[in-house]
């Protein structure tokens, strides 16, 4: 396995492999397939946008996670930034490359000045997911019941946030 950077132009098939996470776990996902399809890769290859992937020895993507800096329009959000769009294939799940890419996304987050806090969403019913980012000490802040609605089928959401600072309000 190899973790690489992924850009808009050196992709290995992100949206295909995300895509395809989705219709296999849509229950896991806030967006559906057919959200993802038209949309542009997801990050600016920065050090505060990026998207990261696991690659297994034959190069085909095994994970992806993405990261963005808050505050592109919000200067008072600069402070923050969003982890989205995390799967790892079932093929490869409880092989740790789950931890694996998250572990490498905060060590990045934290080389990039001012950055404080990682937020994230997570549907609740992902249980898996959520021990995940619990384990790397994230902690859930907000619920929201009903957040996602698919058809007829509800989701409740999540928010989670890891504190890269001491610098937290009482």
């Amino acid at each position: 396995m190899r973790l690489v950077e992924l850009t808009a132009t050196e992709n290995f098939g992100y949206r295909q492999f995300l895509v395809e996470g989705i219709r296999k776990h849509q229950d896991c996902f806030r967006s559906t397939p057919a959200d993802q399809l038209n949309k542009p890769f997801p990050t600016n290859g920065t050090a505060d946008s990026f998207t990261l992937g696991m690659l297994n020895t034959a190069d085909e993507l095994a994970g992806v996670v993405s990261f963005q800096r808050e505050g592109q329009y919000h200067e008072k959000f600069r402070h923050r930034g969003l982890l989205f769009g995390m799967y790892v294939a079932d093929k490869y799940t409880g092989q740790g490359l789950g931890r694996i890419l998250l572990e490498e996304t905060i060590r990045r987050v934290r080389l990039v000045p001012d950055i404080e806090q990682i937020n994230l969403q997570v549907l609740a019913n992902n249980s898996r997911a959520k021990r995940q980012y619990e384990k790397l000490g994230f902690r859930s802040f907000s619920f929201e019941k009903n957040a996602i609605k698919d058809g007829d089928i509800y989701y409740d959401e999540e928010l989670m946030v890891l504190f890269l600072t001491d610098n937290t309000h009482p």
